[in-house]
């Protein structure tokens, strides 16, 4: 009896799960998708209903027989997902209820990852600041996700590159005993990736490279639709492929690694130093607005066309383009979508990514490969926070 109760909330969770990333969906849908037979999945369904996790939307459009009733997740049901998105220098945060729809906006913390020994501590106290302001019911939140750079043990909750806690436990741990609330964390770029595939420009195609480019570089790999972890978790360090011709030291200590010239902390530091030596940019009166992070403004810069800002970002798109067409050989993708908070830039990447696709890549190969940019840009993140919540939830009340 007991092993039938755990299938059937195994059953429950799982619909819930597809209709989070699908809805809506049908009987008949719901059954292939799980692999359940359908008067079981109609049992499931029926008793979503009336728990008020899930609800009717309607018919399905006619394809000659009966019409079948469509489902998805009841946007009433007062359940809630924190989602926290990192990069080296921010935290942004927002609420979703369970149809992604933001109940708290964005909320923004300048928080260095790398360097403050208080970082742990600080984003508790923004995490917890923000759930308060809501009014949100404590009991009616699933879970915090959050995305953050690094090495990232995903079954342990253990970040092996940032955010040490002072007392050596595992950070997941330690935010959920402080928060009260269960925490799942996973690298950045892998959940950029998974939201390309769930919610963005990977929906259905089952071998594609998502460029992450932000304060870091960064890659997650969809390999027959599914993402790919590597044998220890730790796959897509695209970052650290050494192409660079700097003698520049990277942040794992190496030499050489692309990262020193395609990152946005490099872009904008590269920004600066022209400024100091006199060129003509808007840049100049951008940068003096304190109040808002500087990776932004060079975004904005470099998306309104100032010159120097578009010069410095095609010279990192070029090499992130070379590094792209090396992988290219390797995985042979059917796609390569530019994602992450870079992304906003939007047309700019594509010429010089594409020049050194061109310049570097068997064609053969890489005429079979589309690029394209991110719809979901800066929002990748968030999502994909939230849907760790989802995967990692029963839903059995």
């Amino acid at each position: 009896m007991t092993a039938t109760i755990e299938k059937g909330h195994l059953l429950r969770a799982d619909i819930i799960k597809k209709l989070y990333y699908r809805s809506p969906l049908s009987l008949t849908e719901l059954s292939k998708l799980t692999k359940k037979s359908l008067p079981l999945v109609t049992k499931v369904v029926n008793g979503l209903v009336q728990d008020g996790y899930v609800c009717e939307q309607g018919l399905a459009p006619s394809t000659g027989g009966r019409r079948a009733s469509l489902f998805l997740l009841n946007p009433e049901m007062q359940r809630y997902i924190v989602s926290v998105a990192m990069d080296q220098l921010t935290a942004r945060m927002v609420i979703y209820d369970l149809s992604n729809t933001i109940v708290l906006p964005i909320k923004t913390l300048e928080l260095s990852i790398t360097d403050d020994p208080d970082a742990v501590d600080k984003l508790v106290s923004f995490i917890y600041e923000n759930i308060e302001a809501s009014g949100i019911d404590k009991e009616k939140l699933l879970g915090i996700g959050i995305g953050m750079p690094g090495f990232i043990s995903v079954e342990d909750g253990v970040n092996h590159s940032h955010l040490k806690t002072k007392d050596g436990s595992h950070l997941g741990k330690y935010l959920t005993a402080k928060l009260g609330l269960p925490v799942f964390m996973d690298n950045d770029s892998s959940l950029i990736a998974m939201a390309e595939l769930n919610f963005g420009a990977a929906v259905g195609k089952r071998d594609v490279m998502v460029a992450n480019i932000g304060w870091g570089t960064g890659l997650g790999m969809i390999v027959n639709g599914q993402l790919y972890r590597g044998s220890s978790g730790y796959a897509g360090e695209f970052s650290h492929i050494p192409l660079s011709n700097t003698n520049n030291l990277c942040s794992c200590g190496k030499r050489g690694c692309l990262q020193v010239e395609t990152s946005l902390l490099v872009m904008t530091q590269r920004a600066k130093a022209e400024i100091e030596a006199g060129a003509a940019t808007s840049m100049r009166e951008l940068f003096k607005d304190q109040s808002r992070n500087i990776g932004e403004l060079f975004l904005e810069a470099a998306s309104q066309y100032d010159p120097l800002a578009v010069s410095i970002l095609s010279d990192a798109a070029f090499l992130i383009g070379k590094g792209l067409a090396t992988l290219i050989h390797i995985m042979n993708p059917e796609c390569i979508v530019l994602s992450g908070r870079g992304a906003i830039a939007g047309k700019i990447l594509l010429p010089p990514i594409q020049q050194a696709i061109n310049e570097f890549c068997i064609p053969r190969i890489a005429d079979q490969t589309s690029i394209v940019l991110s719809e979901l840009a800066a929002d990748a993140e968030l999502l994909a926070s939230a849907s760790l919540v989802i995967e990692h939830s029963h839903f059995n009340n």
